[in-house]
């Protein structure tokens, strides 16, 4: 009875350790630069600043885990193809027609990338990948969306810059990218699809490395494993989740917008103790900050575009209060 005691004892002791020093970067992360921010929460903050340029000026240590979809990166994001994205025609983004009374989301085009374009988009992946790696406790894991066409490029740059690869996961879900007929001779060519119909979405998942053991590192910087689903359940690696649509697309009208039900499953196996920090280095709408607050952990993240930014500041509380049916 009294090494039990002594054990328990010991657990209370490193995990209120953890507690006070997230308590401690808390405070310090979310004012940490001169840009301007919102507090959204006493748990969330939103910085209008670059991510590379801000993760630059952060010391190391800072944060415990990233969960982004980042905007692939530079292209579609430009000013040249967003006025043309707000103008609902022409550039990388493509508009798909309307059906079933439904109005579909743009999907940028990654087939018309250079090898110039894909080439900067690697040295941006690789630059945002340093600058995480010097940011993150040990152990920290990073939870990175892509797609089919790019998703070997963008995580052979994280596994570069140090990261350990570990695993993947597979968000099954239905979209309108894929499928479509030769441009200009649909009739002619019927029966032609120029690629697969894409039926899911690939999330890189990478730790930054450690020394010791994982119960060490739990213990020391509240990180290295994935948290459970529940005693019985461990997280998985593939989750079925349909596009977002309805509601949440009203409140935040951003074009890679991902759905609460997914976001909150993969924040929550962000941090395995349920301690820290998480960062989204393209918080866009704050959907993941809004996940993150729902949760009860700590969150932050940086939009670096005004529009986005203010759209974010907004849609933060309706998605944090968003109960799924």
């Amino acid at each position: 009875m009294k090494i039990i005691a002594s054990d328990a004892g010991r657990a209370k002791s490193w995990r209120a350790a953890l507690v006070d020093r997230q308590n401690e970067l808390w405070q310090r992360v979310r004012n940490h630069g001169e840009q301007r921010r919102h507090h959204l929460s006493e748990r969330a903050t939103g910085v209008l600043a670059d991510a590379v340029q801000w993760l630059a000026e952060l010391p190391e240590h800072s944060i415990h885990a990233v969960v982004t979809d980042p905007p692939y990166g530079i292209v579609e994001f430009e000013e040249k193809n967003h006025r043309k994205l707000r103008a609902g025609r022409g550039g990388v983004w493509r508009i798909p027609p309307s059906f079933d009374g439904a109005k579909r989301s743009p999907l940028p085009r990654f087939t018309v990338l250079s090898q110039e374009e894909v080439s900067a988009l690697y040295n941006f992946f690789g630059a945002l990948a340093y600058g995480l790696n010097r940011a993150l406790v040990p152990g920290g894991h990073v939870f990175l969306a892509s797609n089919p066409l790019l998703s070997t490029m963008t995580f052979h740059a994280f596994q570069r810059a140090g990261f350990e690869k570990r695993g993947e996961i597979i968000r099954l879900v239905q979209t309108l990218r894929g499928g479509d007929r030769p441009k200009g001779a649909e009739r002619e060519f019927s029966e032609v699809s120029m690629m697969a119909r894409s039926c899911w979405e690939p999330w890189g998942l990478f730790r930054k490395p450690f020394e010791g053991t994982a119960a060490d590192n739990l213990r020391k910087w509240g990180t290295g494993g994935l948290r459970r689903i529940s005693g019985e359940e461990p997280f998985k690696d593939v989750i079925t989740c349909s596009p977002t649509r309805g509601v949440e697309r009203e409140i935040a009208p951003h074009p890679s917008l991902k759905p609460q039900r997914f976001l909150r499953q993969i924040v929550r196996a962000a941090l395995p103790l349920g301690i820290g920090i998480v960062y989204d280095p393209f918080a866009g709408s704050t959907s993941t900050l809004a996940a993150a607050d729902h949760l009860g952990y700590h969150a932050i993240g940086t939009e670096r575009d005004v529009t986005y930014f203010a759209m974010g500041c907004k849609a933060f509380p309706k998605l944090t209060a968003l109960t799924l049916g």
